[in-house]
């Protein structure tokens, strides 16, 4: 079920890139033979940017495509390293926590005060809010499975990454 959720993050993330690319081409094509643009530019573009960004994070997660320091790792002993692959989605955990109260209580300010964009469309500032809040939720669920199924794979001394070389087990 998450992964399925995953995807569609993942697909509406591609969508938004996309919808970022046409709305600034036809921005810019509108003002370069029009004298005219598409109105309140800057703050679609803005909202589109948060869902390109924070979508897909989970997504990134689940396929451990985090930034990592990988020729240090490799120099570990691999239950030491899936230690560290461990501790860092404990760290993400703790990290999400704060952005995710912040983004609950920026949600609710601005759903329930009516907040807008000032522009000629006033656009809602909620939708906004919501994607971003939603996004961190899915991306600390993902982070809480994956610490739960790799503590569970280091218990029964399986590798937690499989494309890394891990010398085999000693014989008894």
């Amino acid at each position: 079920m998450l992964r399925r959720i995953e995807r569609l993050l993942l697909d509406m993330a591609a969508m938004s890139v996309v919808g970022l690319g046409l709305l600034i081409t036809v921005s810019v094509l509108l003002r370069a033979f029009a004298n005219s643009g598409v109105p309140d530019t800057v703050v679609m573009v803005r909202e589109l940017m948060v869902a390109a960004i924070v979508l897909p994070l989970a997504a990134v997660a689940a396929a451990r495509a985090n930034i990592a320091v990988e020729f240090v790792a490799n120099a570990l002993p691999p239950r030491l390293r899936d230690a560290l692959v461990v501790f860092g989605s404990v760290v993400g955990l703790f990290a999400l926590a704060p952005l995710i109260w912040a983004g609950w209580r920026e949600l609710a300010h601005t759903a329930t005060s009516g907040a807008f964009f000032f522009g000629e469309l006033s656009l809602p500032k909620w939708p906004g809010r919501a994607i971003f809040l939603f996004g961190m939720i899915v991306c600390w669920l993902r982070l809480l499975v994956m610490v739960v199924s790799d503590l569970a794979k280091m218990a029964r001394g399986e590798p937690l990454i499989d494309d890394l070389p891990h010398p085999p087990a000693e014989e008894a």
